[in-house]
Parts: structure tokens; C-alpha cells; sequence
């Protein structure tokens, strides 16, 4: 699966496809990140509130992987975050 994340709401329905992909239920997911269940459902619907290492950790556990690369001028300008981030 390759997939380019433009905006934060875009991550739940990646973790959750990936998740499927794997075969895994949520429950499956949280028990090998050792968290619960309805967490693994808020960071699903809520992805804004997944840390850097818990995004990371999700990944490794859906063979998943982070690749950051560079942006076309026109794409970049398209896509400039809100100011007051």
C-alpha cells in the first residue's frame, strides 16, 4: 500500500484500511500495542490525537512504514498549512 496524507483526517481511514489489511481487528491491534481497544478506536476516528511514537508504533505493527519526501513548488503552495500552526 502507498498512500500521500495531505491533511490529518486523512490518517484514520489509512490505520483503518491498513488494519484490515492485516487481517486484524481492533482488538487484535491494541492487545500487540498494549493498549485497549477503544483506544485503537479513538485513534482511528481522532487521528490528531496519535503521538509520533504511537503512530510509529502502529506502523511497525501493521508492517507499515513512514517515507517523508519533498513536495512540487505548485503542490506545496496548494497544500501551505493554517498560520497558526
Amino acid at each position: 500500500m502507498k498512500q500521500v496524507l495531505s491533511v490529518p483526517s486523512q490518517l484514520g481511514p489509512l490505520l483503518k484500511a491498513a488494519r484490515r489489511n492485516a487481517g486484524m481487528s481492533q482488538q487484535e491491534l491494541a492487545r500487540r500495542l498494549g493498549i485497549s481497544q477503544s483506544r485503537i478506536s479513538h485513534m482511528e476516528l481522532n487521528p490528531g490525537s496519535l503521538s509520533l511514537d504511537q503512530l510509529l508504533a502502529i506502523f511497525a505493527s501493521l508492517g507499515l512504514e513512514l517515507v517523508v519526501g519533498s513536495r512540487s513548488a505548485d503542490a506545496s503552495a496548494a497544500r501551505m498549512p493554517p498560520a497558526e500552526w
